[in-house]
Order: structure tokens, then C-alpha cells, then sequence
């Protein structure tokens, strides 16, 4: 499976860090490539960097880990995603991390998959911290990383992508179930910035 990230902020390059290290050839694509050209360059030969278009154009995979309103216009500005699965990674944060600016009824994901014409959109990588998506190791476990879309199949694609890079994927079953996955982002981003708890943390699932 070919993968693009476009963006290479804080999460698209911890999500290319996971990956490479899982062995999975990555392509980052960013709207001016030569800014992030030896960023890109220290991840080793099997990152690659171009710019947005082609980074579609050459993946069957493609993960949005740009800001909400900039995954809006990207999926919108193609005429057809051609059956691409597009993980949605980000959440539809208001001003000042002070919450969401739409959910109960609809969720950031499911207003990306209705611009995204032709996509099978999965949600998934939007529940934890960029650094726990970098290195999911921790000595107590591995931590959670629920997954929700339409697409059945699309939906295993970006299971096995979570499991490889070291999480517990657990399968949530429609993309609606993206309502509560980016209310679970703020309750991370609440404790990590306004309790004070720190970046180093991650929700994880107990069983017995």
C-alpha cells in the first residue's frame, strides 16, 4: 500500500517516523516542498516530499495532518479521490484549544467526507498527542487508537496501519462514531494543557 501525509507539522512527521520505522516507504506533501525539503531529507531515503497534488496522485492512502480547515478545502478541491482511503487525522478545534466548534450531530470527518467525492474516509490518529504517535511505546502498554469509517475494508487498511506503528487499534465501526472520537481528543488536550498533565500520556483499554 503506497502512503501519503500531507503536512509535515507536528503530526504528519510523527506519523512519518512511525511509519519509516515500520518499514513503510512514506511521501509527505506540502504545498511548498523546498521549506520542509531537509526536514524531510533527515528521515532517510524512504521519505520522499513533493507537493500536495502529487502526493495524492501517487498513494492509495492519504492522511490528512493539516489543520481542520485546510483538510476541508483539500478534500473538496478534487473532482474525484478515485477510491483513495483518506484518513482524517485532525479535530475541529475553536480558537485557543477552548473545544470543538461542531460535534453531536455531525463530527469534522463526516463534514470531510462530504467534500471528499470519491474518497472512502476513515477517522483515525486524532486521539492522542504527536509524540505518542511517534513512539507509541510505553512500559505499561500499548495505547489505544480507535478507528471509524464506512468503508469496511478501508476501515482493516487503516486498522493494520494502526496496529503496525504499535497500537491497540480497536474498530469503532462507522465514521459517525467520529462524534465521540474528536470529543475524546479534547478530554486529551484538556489534561495535557489545562490540568497540567503533560504531553506523556495516552488513553489506553483494559479487558478481563
Amino acid at each position: 500500500m503506497t502512503i501519503s501525509i500531507l503536512g509535515a507539522g507536528n503530526v504528519g512527521m510523527a506519523l512519518a517516523r512511525a511509519l519509516l520505522r515500520a518499514g513503510q516507504p512514506v511521501t509527505l506533501g506540502v504545498p511548498e516542498p523546498a521549506r520542509y525539503a531537509d526536514a524531510v531529507a533527515a528521515l532517510g531515503p524512504q521519505a520522499r516530499l513533493t507537493g500536495s497534488a502529487a502526493a495524492i496522485d501517487s498513494a492509495e492512502l492519504v492522511i490528512l495532518a493539516v489543520p481542520y480547515s485546510a483538510a476541508l478545502a483539500i478534500a473538496a478541491e478534487r473532482a474525484d479521490w478515485q477510491g483513495r482511503v483518506l484518513v482524517d487525522a485532525t479535530n475541529p478545534l475553536s480558537p485557543g484549544l477552548a473545544g470543538l466548534s461542531l460535534g453531536t450531530t455531525t463530527s469534522g470527518a463526516e463534514q470531510i467526507a462530504e467534500r471528499a467525492r470519491g474518497a472512502r474516509v476513515v477517522k483515525a490518529f486524532n486521539t492522542t498527542g504527536a509524540e505518542n504517535m511517534a513512539d507509541s511505546h510505553f512500559p505499561a502498554g500499548q495505547p489505544m487508537m480507535p478507528v471509524a469509517g464506512d468503508d469496511a475494508a478501508a476501515r482493516q487498511q487503516v486498522l493494520a496501519l494502526a496496529t503496525l506503528i504499535g497500537f491497540d487499534a480497536i474498530d469503532m465501526g462507522p465514521l459517525s462514531a467520529a462524534r465521540y472520537l474528536e470529543p475524546l481528543a479534547m478530554v486529551w488536550i484538556h489534561l495535557a494543557f489545562k490540568q497540567g498533565l503533560g504531553r506523556q500520556f495516552a488513553f489506553a483499554r483494559l479487558s478481563r
